[in-house]
């Protein structure tokens, strides 16, 4: 892997802008402390779309009853009876461990 050396300017290549684009931007002159001040988080000042963001990004619902991940040493015949009926082999596990301790 080639590694790149920054120029004395702060540019460095390879990362996804060109020295064009670095140039383009390279006068913006820098935040005064009392812009600095005035700054406020991205919730506050949009707070339909950070809503409409997190909504968009937050998957599945949440579980009332989330699973547990763990690690247990099993026999190998045992995964392999239970691999060997399929996809959704990990969820008759826990049911044949549900009923053994009997939930």
């Amino acid at each position: 892997m080639k590694k790149t050396k920054p120029v004395s300017d702060g540019f460095r290549e390879g990362r996804g802008y060109t020295r064009a684009d670095w140039d383009e931007v390279s006068d913006n002159p820098e935040l005064t402390e009392e812009e600095i001040a005035d700054l406020r988080p991205f919730r506050e000042v949009f707070p339909d779309l950070a809503t409409a963001i997190d909504r968009k990004l937050a998957g599945r619902p949440k579980s009332e009853t989330p699973k547990q991940a763990i690690s247990i040493r099993l026999d190998a015949e045992v995964i392999a009876r239970f691999k060997a009926s399929g996809e959704g082999w990990q969820s008759r596990m826990n049911e044949a461990l549900r009923k053994a301790v009997g939930l």
